[in-house]
């Protein structure tokens, strides 16, 4: 009985602040008989149980500075089995993420996220002002908001790979203007709106960018208009179009333009989402979709994936598309790592080649 109400007594006092002051108050109580030795190193013992705990599930620690920051961070270690003649299977680190985010107030933020895989990079270097729910601001170097694919981080995706279409249409790998991690710089502004039922039936951006890229200055005078819109008519269902208008300068100026649809709809264990992209590069019209569905055998633990993800590098050419199906899965050991593992099989439209890969990649974060 004496041990219940010490726990209860002790359990107003901070975890975090367990060696300095809970241990104070065990010590005076031995001293003064109200407790043996055995019910305070039992009660230590439970309390060092529960910070354990408490320290595994949390997902960002806090760093002491002049304001207070938050410093978050993840690797991705990679190993492939390469089909394709002429590429070798082997590791390799696939993304090492620092990640700085602050607020200097309720309604000014700030991030600053850093890539040291391959050639270090700076991804992300914005501000944020957050006026009202519906109305906020971005400047600098983030995101472009087109496509949910492109917008959801890396490290949360259930598939290790973005869709072909994802890679080569919005600023990716295999986008005409490089690898631009899906990212410009500029400024957006956003929000969310129609509130019902303690959720906003709404969210938008529309943003002005150089169409350059990262760490690149603008090399025309035209900037690029960018816009989303997405609703959410029932919980855990979501359907939403995006927008891209833009130019490249070439040896002149060309067009470049995109539009997409998405999808999404989450219940419980279950997900479905898929998303249709097409888009313009001078004379070149290019689109593809892909669909992804998903379960838990074991609730937040042990998930499987499949994927269907087509795209047609020109239109007005026949028999130069590729489709690829994926099998996944992923396994979550705690909410900082994670095991994902993944199959493609390709097949192109035109000759095909053998290029079916495997993939498997281990994540841990902090």
């Amino acid at each position: 009985m004496k041990k219940l109400a010490l726990i209860f007594i002790l359990g107003t006092t901070s975890l975090t602040n367990f060696a300095q002051t809970t241990n104070d108050v065990l010590e005076l109580l031995i001293k003064n008989k109200s407790i043996t030795q055995e019910q305070a190193d039992s009660v230590r013992a439970e309390a060092a149980i529960k910070q354990q705990d408490a320290d595994a599930n949390k997902k960002s620690f806090f760093v002491s500075a002049s304001r207070l920051i938050q410093l978050s961070g993840y690797t991705q270690v990679r190993y492939q089995f390469l089909q394709e003649t002429g590429k070798v299977d082997g590791f390799d680190i696939r993304r090492a993420r620092l990640d700085l985010r602050g607020n200097v107030s309720p309604y000014f933020s700030y991030r600053l996220q850093t890539d040291f895989a391959g050639t270090p990079k700076l991804l992300d270097a914005y501000a944020e002002v957050k006026i009202f729910d519906y109305l906020n601001f971005t400047i600098g170097q983030a995101k472009i908001p087109f496509s949910a694919e492109n917008l959801a981080s890396s490290n949360k995706m259930e598939s290790i790979d973005r869709s072909q279409v994802v890679e080569a249409l919005v600023a990716r790998g295999k986008d005409e203007i490089g690898n631009q991690n899906g990212r410009d710089i500029g400024v957006q502004v956003g929000g969310s709106f129609g509130k019902f039922k303690n959720r906003f039936l709404f969210d938008y951006k529309i943003g002005l960018f150089n169409g350059s890229g990262i760490n690149a200055a603008d090399k025309n005078e035209h900037k690029d208009f960018v816009g989303r819109l997405v609703a959410h008519p029932v919980k855990g269902f979501d359907i939403g179009g995006s927008y891209y208008n833009g130019t490249r300068l070439v040896t002149t100026n060309q067009d470049r333009n995109r539009f997409g649809v998405e999808l999404n709809y989450e219940f419980k264990r279950f997900f479905v989402r898929g998303e249709f992209i097409e888009g313009k590069d001078g004379s070149i019209t290019r689109n593809g979709w892909y669909a992804q569905t998903g379960y838990f055998l074991i609730p937040a633990k042990f998930q499987l994936i499949a994927k269907y993800d087509t795209y047609d590098t020109d239109t007005s050419v026949s028999n130069n598309g590729s489709i690829a199906y994926l099998i996944g899965a992923t396994y979550n050991f705690n909410n900082w790592s994670r095991i994902q593992a993944g199959y493609t099989i390709k097949r192109e439209e035109g000759p095909e080649i053998s290029n079916n890969f495997g993939v498997i990649q281990y994540q841990i974060s902090f």
